[in-house]
């Protein structure tokens, strides 16, 4: 793999952890909102899906191809987004709070909030934040091994 494949596949890494990131924040901004737009009950925690990029030519079935691809290491070409999907309230129910008077109370009196937790939102964001880091220093090590061959060269 040449430095310019090391320089996508981290640079797709990036782009992944920053919707990651950017999910996250939405979570912990609606941690409080009980109702949404549609009138649908509260808002639903959403996580991000990824999935390998796999390279190409790997589609191939036949048996020769099948022990050539197992027989050597297989590089990947990055990573992408497969699906931003909502956790609905049979994953993880909503949080029940007793405030009968709150608009969105029912005939109980208790309100249904977010499936959030923001001390887990605060985890993942803590590791999404260390991903994008990593990915962005093996783009800077790529630029730096670049910069010394061409260096060699002169």
């Amino acid at each position: 793999m040449n430095f310019l494949n090391s320089i996508d596949v981290s640079a797709s890494g990036l782009t992944a952890q920053r919707l990651r990131m950017d999910t996250i924040a939405n979570n912990m901004t609606n941690v409080e909102t009980t109702r949404v737009e549609n009138d649908t009950g509260p808002y639903r925690r959403q996580v991000v899906i990824f999935e390998a990029i796999k390279p190409s030519g790997s589609n191939k079935s036949s048996f020769k191809s099948v022990l050539r691809q197992n027989a050597k290491p297989t590089v990947g070409q990055g990573v992408r987004v497969k699906e931003i999907r909502n956790i609905d309230e049979n994953e993880r129910p909503f949080r029940r709070v007793y405030e009968p008077s709150h608009p969105d109370a029912d005939q109980q009196g208790y309100v249904n909030y977010p499936n959030v937790n923001i001390v887990e939102e605060m985890i993942n964001m803590v590791s999404a934040t260390r991903a994008y880091e990593a990915n962005a220093k093996v783009i800077e090590a790529s630029r730096s091994m670049a910069m010394r061959a061409l260096d060699i060269g002169r």
